[in-house]
């Protein structure tokens, strides 16, 4: 074999180890990466992330905010290369340290979820103020501890009012009488006491909801059965408390996960909102079937046509259902009437639209984009997180009626088009949620407009004075 001279030989013996290589020293090896704080600071922002994105995920962020808000506050507190990996029930971030440390990761666990609006407000707050330079690391975790310990700022009796007033709203709103809202409410407010005492028992939410379903059709059936309510207006009774018991379900955050490729959170929060929805469909068939059993009179009444001059009382009574599900979910007061008048706007483009012929799934998916778009624009400027807003204006909209008619027509008359009414009734559902996240998205083009615009007009005030 002919030996290789020259430059080539010399590439192939080093190739082959022919030649020694002197190892490389420490003092060698160049150092590549940030320069970061002492070990100590590290840890204390990495908690501080965690303990922000947690109030977050349990209030039902999506995913891709939760990452933008942590990823946010590591950069505002010096941490600039980090990884955040957000899932169902787990958050981690992994700060890169460079070639001269080891990467700190750490994660945290979301065991529980409830709605608090004003603590999630709260915690927004102090992301903007730590982006903003106002606030240290160590102050922030100080005030973060006084806002996740604060208790709720109502009292549990001020949520269940609202409870009861938002499905008395709902009974209004679908067509009912002032007698009508008044069972809906009571029965509502029976409802939640009973759901907050297994609450309390640890019961799995499946069968709470499976309790609830089954009390308010049971209820229904019960004020039926004693004339005190029209035989064809039990329908809806039983609809405001679906209405009641959909609300809070993240059924957006589940679609907006989808589209934003975190495919883990949003299949895992799918399925929570499917047995959520199995639970209460299983509540209100066990109730049906026993007042069928018991022969109360449980006629289905068929919804008339609506009319434009019908538009007014809906509008009234759809932000009036938004104002107590914002109340009973503990927004704070100021975030109330912004949420109201989200509802109102929804529900009275989709009572025209409905008027005009449209047929309801479209019509459901129009009102969404209004609904996420105006909301979007509003919380921003109004210093209120989209989500109350968003959340609360589609709360009317929530197909409790088409619900509950698709499983009448299964159980109680036999009928096998029960099951295509509860398709339009899931159409309705992913038309909302689709439907609000594309509203934001055509949102955000138009709030960084209006920013650089009010930007501009700042500084040219400032020059004028200066």
């Amino acid at each position: 074999m002919r030996r290789r001279t020259g430059a080539r030989g010399r590439f192939w013996r080093d190739r082959a180890g022919f030649l020694p290589r002197q190892p490389l020293t420490s003092e060698d090896s160049p150092v590549l990466g940030p320069e970061l704080p002492p070990d100590s600071t590290v840890n204390l922002v990495l908690d501080l992330a965690l303990r922000i994105g947690e109030v977050q995920l349990a209030s039902g962020a999506a995913a891709a905010d939760v990452t933008a808000t942590l990823l946010t506050v590591t950069e505002a507190c010096g941490l600039p290369h980090c990884e955040v990996d957000v899932i169902f029930t787990s958050i981690s971030v992994c700060c890169h340290r460079g070639t001269a440390a080891s990467p700190v990761t750490s994660m945290r666990v979301v065991r529980s979820r409830g709605l608090d609006y004003t603590r999630l407000a709260a915690v927004e707050r102090l992301v903007r103020e730590l982006g903003a330079g106002t606030l240290t690391p160590e102050s922030a975790a100080t005030e973060l501890d006084l806002i996740t310990k604060a208790p709720h700022p109502y009292p549990r009796w001020v949520a269940t009012a609202a409870w009861a007033g938002m499905a008395a709203s709902v009974a209004l709103l679908l067509g009912g009488n002032a007698v009508l809202a008044l069972f809906a409410a009571l029965v509502t407010a029976v409802v939640d006491r009973i759901g907050r005492l297994l609450n309390r028992r640890k019961l799995p939410f499946f069968y709470q909801q499976v309790v609830g379903g089954a009390v308010a059709c049971g209820a229904a059936l019960v004020v039926t059965a004693s004339d005190l309510v029209p035989v064809g207006q039990m329908a809806l009774v039983v609809a405001a408390g679906i209405v009641v018991l959909l609300s809070g379900l993240s059924v957006v955050s589940s679609v907006q996960d989808a589209i934003t490729g975190y495919n883990v959170t949003a299949s895992g929060r799918a399925m929570e909102t499917l047995l959520m929805t199995a639970g209460l469909i299983a509540g209100v068939v066990l109730a049906l079937r026993i007042g069928v059993q018991l022969g109360v009179n449980a006629t289905l009444v068929q919804s008339a046509p609506l009319a434009f001059s019908a538009v007014p009382i809906q509008v009234v009574t759809g932000a009036t259902a938004c104002a107590c599900y914002a109340l009973a979910s503990y927004a704070q007061p100021r975030a109330l009437p912004v949420a109201g008048l989200a509802g109102a706007g929804g529900v009275g483009c989709y009572a025209v639209l409905q008027a005009s012929g449209i047929d309801m799934i479209t019509a459901t998916a129009l009102a969404a984009v209004l609904i996420g778009f105006g909301g979007a624009l509003m919380s921003r400027r109004l210093g209120i997180a989209p989500l109350i807003v968003v959340v609360s204006g589609m709360t009317p909209l929530l197909p409790g009626l088409t619900t509950y008619r698709g499983l009448y027509q299964l159980i109680v008359q036999g009928d096998m088009t029960g099951l295509s009414t509860l398709v339009v009734a899931l159409g309705i559902g992913l038309a909302l949620a689709a439907g609000v996240v594309l509203g934001e998205f055509l949102a955000q083009p138009v709030r960084s407009g209006l920013g650089r615009l009010e930007r501009r007009f700042s500084w040219q005030r400032r020059d004028r004075y200066h």
